[in-house]
């Protein structure tokens, strides 16, 4: 009786994942630790029970060799895993164990590499501000200046440069108009061309702005016209190339996507450096040349720590890229396509509620346009639409608002520049903690649906109705500081927008990820940024409208910023209220 007590509490242990006698527990799933011997008849009679238990027919739909099939019920097999190969991933998110030797060391050369070409490149744009402080300096768009005609006779008063602001503005906004647009296209490049084409698009297009803006003068500076919107067309496709590297670690997957948004943007710290060069004697020209001359660490990152096709998701087993792998395109798609396999079979064995739906319930594939149309999407574009405006309607015009708050100080500005420069640079260190807020939610979230039989969507969305909310409230503080016009309340101003944005991005994109296929994960994120950005266009005129009608008071503008930012709330509600729907009724999930 204690044997068989004792064998009894074993195989739930073993049908819960936590057990190993037969090498088949992981931390959040079922692996195959290999090789492995049965030698006992105990243990194989516990695998035979374990073989027709639940978790067991998920380990046969994930391809189960043919050894299994031999251990039944007093016949121990002599051998479970015949080959020595490295761990295979059979059920859930890849383990530690999966990644081991020269795997690990190039999956995480491949993260830190990916991360500072984020940090250093993928977004400079968005220090737009100590750009044009040094713009400013070289005298770019003087001619646009014209004395104050409310202090003739007055030499020493501030020329009226409207004018040059609102040219300076017109830059910024076609270049964040086209880092959001091109974000379709972009999308549709890397899905249709795969990784390496798109990476030497990106580099192409970024040396060039690079090298353009190194040599223009002032009497050239209408080709920044041309060169801003290419610097962030390439930023923008070095970041989706790196978006999917978190693939490569499993149940951290969004933890990676938040922080590659994180330092896309942090990396506007870029122009403050240049900007701090500049008052020290490094001229723009050096500057830039100097960031041309790291196309050669593109280009070899490239060939040697990137896939030439895409990072599969779940990884395959023994999967294996750059230019060390020895694979050839074809032999990327093979493997890519049994990881679409193999998710499409974990999705279908998931909820468990699902099985018993029967085959007359079962849910018909949608198509991408299905998911576009969808009341998701739509409030999923309106809370990033309106946030996203108020965050390009700040940093398009602060070197505007900073001059007017300390009434045409150059030293202040500077100093307030440079601090906003500075806390810009600490996205890369806010942006993880939404991921890791998703990924923990997420994992409470699965323990409880073991019991209430909640689909793996459901898990999902309900872990992203915190961020969402959280990015919505951050978004409206950022918006009524900005709205004081008060010089040092400028600073915290400056600390509210910056964690704000690193959530909207790192969030946009892993709420992506977890509401919608991943099939539909490049044209979905590529839209939406897109439709975003023609509503983006707005900052442009709302800028022209302030310093025009209203004589630079812009009370009423953000009064109505400030309402619009309150319905980005409606948003993470109805996401919330999408999962309490199905959770009352999950039999119709």
């Amino acid at each position: 009786m204690g044997r068989t007590g004792k064998g009894a509490r074993r195989l739930k242990r073993i049908e819960r994942g936590k057990h190993t006698p037969l090498g088949l527990a992981g931390d959040n799933g079922l692996e195959i630790q290999g090789p492995k011997l049965i030698r006992s008849v105990s243990h194989c009679r516990l695998f035979a029970q374990a073989r027709n238990s639940q978790n067991h027919s998920l380990l046969e739909q994930k391809g189960l060799p043919e050894e299994f099939s031999k251990c039944s019920e007093g016949q121990p097999s002599k051998l479970l895993w015949s080959a020595p190969e490295a761990p295979r991933e059979i059920w859930g998110p890849a383990s530690a164990q999966a990644m081991q030797g020269q795997g690990l060391c190039l999956r995480v050369a491949t993260l830190l590499t990916g991360l500072l070409e984020c940090l250093g490149f993928a977004g400079v744009l968005f220090g737009w501000a100590s750009l044009v402080y040094v713009f400013k300096a070289e005298h770019y768009f003087d001619e646009l200046c014209e004395p104050d005609a409310g202090a003739m006779g007055n030499f020493t008063a501030q020329p009226d440069c409207k004018a040059q602001d609102e040219r300076f503005s017109l830059i910024f906004t076609l270049g964040s108009f086209m880092n959001n647009f091109m974000t379709f296209p972009a999308g549709y490049i890397f899905d249709r061309f795969k990784t390496t084409v798109a990476r030497l698009i990106a580099i192409s297009l970024y040396t060039s702005a690079t090298l353009t803006i190194a040599f223009i003068s002032a009497d050239s500076a209408f080709l920044l016209f041309l060169a801003m919107p290419m610097l962030t067309v390439g930023g923008i496709l070095f970041l989706i190339t790196n978006l999917q590297v978190g693939n490569l670690f499993g149940k951290h997957r969004s933890t990676i996507i938040t922080l590659y948004n994180g330092a896309f943007d942090s990396s506007s710290a870029v122009f403050l450096i240049i900007k701090l060069l500049y008052e020290q004697g490094i001229s723009l020209k050096a500057s830039f040349i100097f960031l041309s001359v790291f196309s050669a660490w593109h280009v070899g990152r490239t060939f040697l720590l990137m896939p030439r096709g895409h990072i599969p998701y779940p990884v395959p087993s023994n999967y294996s890229y750059g230019l060390c792998s020895g694979n050839d395109a074809r032999e990327e798609e093979k493997k890519t396509a049994e990881s679409e396999k193999l998710e499409l079979q974990s999705k279908e064995s998931l909820p468990a509620k699902e099985e018993a739906l029967g085959p007359g319930k079962q849910q018909e594939p949608r198509s991408f346009w299905s998911y576009v149309l969808s009341q998701r999407f739509a409030w999923h574009l309106v809370w990033l639409s309106v946030i996203q405006l108020w965050h390009y309607l700040f940093i398009g015009t602060l070197n505007s608002l900073l001059t007017s708050l300390a009434k045409g100080d150059r030293a202040l500005v500077s100093a307030y520049t440079n601090a906003f420069a500075i806390t810009q640079f600490f996205g890369v260190l806010c942006a993880p903690w939404n991921g890791l807020l998703m990924d923990r939610l997420k994992q409470k979230y699965q323990k409880e649906a073991k019991s209430t039989g909640s689909s793996a969507m459901t898990v999902a969305l309900r872990s992203a109705v915190p961020s969402l909310a959280l990015t919505s409230l951050l978004c409206l503080g950022f918006a009524l500081c900005a709205s004081v016009p008060i010089l040092p309340l400028q600073y915290v101003t400056f600390i509210l927008q910056v964690i704000s944005r690193s959530f909207l991005y790192g969030g946009n994109a892993a709420f992506l990820t977890l509401a919608f296929p991943a099939e539909h994960f490049g044209k979905l994120f590529g839209l939406v940024m897109a439709l975003s950005a023609i509503v983006s266009l707005l900052q442009f005129p709302i800028f022209t409208f302030i310093k025009g009608p209203l004589q630079n008071d812009p009370l009423y503008v953000n009064v109505m910023l400030v309402l619009a930012t309150v319905l980005t709330f409606v948003h993470p509600f109805m996401v919330y209220w999408e999962c309490r729907r199905e959770r009352k009724s999950p039999a119709t999930a």
